[in-house]
């Protein structure tokens, strides 16, 4: 996600032909011969879980589509399979995960790429010791820097924007403010905790770090000042700078945080950024629990639950707008000053995921009206052609589709038709490789952006598992 144009200016769009696509895609959709497993050899994989290859193959035992199935076996372990580092410092885990092709940590990516195996760790001691290592390092992540969104494995590592107008610590890839960032690492940490019961996450370490992230927060509702957060880099890309002097465009103070950049990476319109801001109050709730139930802190745990309140009130009374077509919806950023912006975009948190990360339920009024204008013509990042259709962003541009999008169509979905026909485009775009991609063209799914984002698979395949456990495999066909 990080500015992943710059990285990859040279092969943005990967196999963009049949010539450069596997012989054996040549051979038919039904010939199961060509499916033969993506996966490393098991001497190359960066991480083994007897429990995750057993539910591999138990549902690839229940999906019947052959190519469905091994689409499956190929990115349900992708994070595992190439992405983590998984080491003991001084009897601690420490697991680093890498995007795929970016060797750097996002906070964002790194939890939703270990998300799906979270129901194994109760049963599996390596798995569950691997996340709570995610968890160790993401909280040195937030002591190191609470605005920046990636980290280099090392601190003696350089990073690519070390020349950005912001002042770069060491251990920082990229320092883009980012509520998301914070907010997943609230989300891992306190899901590892009531899905294991191991509560050795929450050291020393984990309090400054949820004090840190509490005044991160306040310090970005901006009620004193634009708060200590500059950022500008020489680019020829809007989407990669901020303006006014790096701090942005001028915001009311009316509640909400700030959020100066996107999920995508993208520079925000306007600061206050809808589906962010309430998963910072579900994050803040959270926050909350630990503190009172497991570190005794109630004095903490009212802080967290009284800006929480403070920030969902402001979200009831400037979040939700009126659109002249679908009525009442959420918009998608607002600036206080009664500007607003009718759109989605495929990153995660969106408006369409907000059921997905359990901010709002699926049946809700505004959220099925927001549900309706994000999928149509209303917004301005959705794409509709030949091969199917969906929710882009700038950070591509035009006509690019974002799997992860039909992904979150799907969680979020109670149609059953729905996810259907989401699991068939999903199928059916992803140029014969067996994995997902960020985006694909909307008239050419052999046109696509990168070849290898862990995030994408992994969530594919936490989406296929969830069918099955819910005994809806009939969908996957």
């Amino acid at each position: 996600m990080s500015n992943r144009r710059d990285f990859f200016k040279n092969s943005a769009i990967a196999l963009a032909g049949m010539a450069l696509l596997p012989k054996a895609s040549l051979l038919g959709a039904n010939n199961t011969s060509m499916y033969i497993s993506k996966r490393p050899s098991i001497d190359k994989r960066k991480f083994s879980s007897e429990e995750v290859e057993k539910v591999i193959t138990e549902a690839k035992s229940r999906i019947k589509d052959p190519k469905l199935a091994w689409m499956f076996e190929n990115c349900f372990p992708n994070t595992l399979d190439t992405t983590v580092e998984y080491n003991l410092i001084n009897g601690q885990p420490d697991t680093f995960v890498i995007t795929g092709d970016i060797h750097a940590m996002w906070l964002r990516d790194s939890t939703a790429q270990v998300w799906p195996y979270l129901p194994l760790a109760k049963k599996d001691k390596q798995l569950r010791s691997l996340i709570a290592g995610v968890v160790f390092r993401q909280t040195k992540c937030v002591l190191i820097d609470p605005y920046a969104n990636a980290f280099n494995k090392s601190i003696e590592e350089k990073s690519h924007w070390e020349s950005d107008n912001t002042e770069m610590k060491k251990g920082v890839h990229e320092r883009k403010w980012e509520i998301d960032s914070l907010a997943y690492t609230v989300r891992l940490a306190y899901y590892y905790w009531k899905t294991t019961g191991d509560t050795s996450v929450f050291n020393k370490d984990w309090e400054k770090a949820a004090r840190i992230i509490l005044k991160t927060f306040i310090e970005q509702q901006r009620k004193n000042g634009v708060g200590p957060y500059v950022f500008a880099r020489k680019t020829d890309r809007q989407l990669d700078t901020l303006s006014n002097e790096g701090y942005g465009r001028p915001l009311k103070p009316i509640g909400l945080i700030n959020s100066s950049f996107r999920p995508s990476d993208d520079a925000s319109t306007y600061g206050f950024l809808i589906p962010s801001n309430l998963f910072a109050v579900e994050s803040l709730k959270q926050l909350a629990e630990i503190s009172s139930t497991v570190k005794g802190d109630v004095q903490f745990s009212g802080q967290c639950m009284e800006l929480a309140k403070e920030i969902n009130h402001a979200i009831q009374k400037y979040g939700i707008v009126k659109h002249p077509k679908y009525g009442q919806v959420y918009a998608f950023e607002v600036d206080g000053y009664g500007n607003h912006t009718f759109m989605d975009d495929a990153n995660v948190p969106s408006l369409l995921s907000m059921p997905y990360l359990g901010l709002i339920g699926p049946k809700d009024n505004v959220y099925k009206n927001t549900r309706e204008l994000i999928w149509s013509d209303s917004n301005p990042y959705f794409f509709k052609g030949k091969f199917g259709e969906g929710i882009g962003g700038p950070h591509i541009g035009y006509d690019m589709i974002w799997p992860m999008s039909i992904i979150m169509k799907a969680m979020t979905s109670t149609s059953d038709t729905e996810i259907r026909w989401c699991i068939k485009t999903l199928r059916d775009s992803d140029a014969d490789t067996g994995f997902m991609h960020e985006t694909f063209h909307k008239d050419n799914p052999q046109k696509f952006t990168r070849s290898w984002f862990a995030w994408a698979n992994t969530l594919f395949g936490e989406l296929v598992l969830k069918l099955i456990n819910e005994n809806k495999e009939h969908l996957l066909v």
